[in-house]
């Protein structure tokens, strides 16, 4: 166990503390008495902010200060979003029913509170291309102007153009 994750009982050397707790009156008392009251009531002395003035300690089990703890952090956890990103590729010279067809997915991507990455593949020589990758890239944020917002303008790196588009629409 990480008992050096919070000072607890004979550890915590600040000479006096902030009680408080359940079945205990708060209020700021001597170390040694916190110690004791703690021990009348077989519990843990918990230094829970160590920084305030006095530092603030707690009378608790320490493991279910702990477990607590846990419980809270996960919670936290659930709660924060998480950002899905969807991926369409074309190929520079990518032909109108194929550019439609993949338009239709990034709207639905983007619907649903998705993330975009559109990116445009350069295989081998196609890399003369790359304006006309751009200029598909442009068009597809233009074309998705009402669901989405570019979020990262089309930018070659190595043999693929990328562009980021985030959705307007939250979950």
């Amino acid at each position: 166990m990480k008992e050096d994750l919070h000072k607890i009982n004979h550890k915590i050397d600040a000479p006096e503390v902030r009680l408080v707790g359940d079945n205990v009156e708060t209020g700021i008392y001597p170390i040694r008495e916190a110690r004791e009251i703690a021990n009348e009531l077989d519990l843990d002395l918990v230094e829970i902010s160590p920084k305030a003035s006095p530092p603030v300690c707690k009378i608790i089990e320490y493991k279910k200060f702990l477990y607590e703890q846990k419980k809270r952090e996960k919670a936290l956890k659930s709660k924060a979003s998480k950002v899905v990103v969807k991926e369409i590729r074309f190929g520079p010279n990518t032909d109108e029913h194929d550019f439609e067809f993949k338009k239709k997915h990034a709207i639905k991507f983007l619907e649903s509170g998705a993330k975009l990455k559109a990116y445009v593949f350069f295989k081998g020589r196609s890399i003369v291309f790359k304006d006309q990758g751009q200029i598909l890239l442009l068009r597809l944020a233009q074309e998705l102007e009402e669901y989405g917002t570019v979020e990262q303008m089309p930018k070659l790196e190595g043999k693929r153009m990328t562009m980021f588009i985030a959705s307007k629409k939250k979950k």
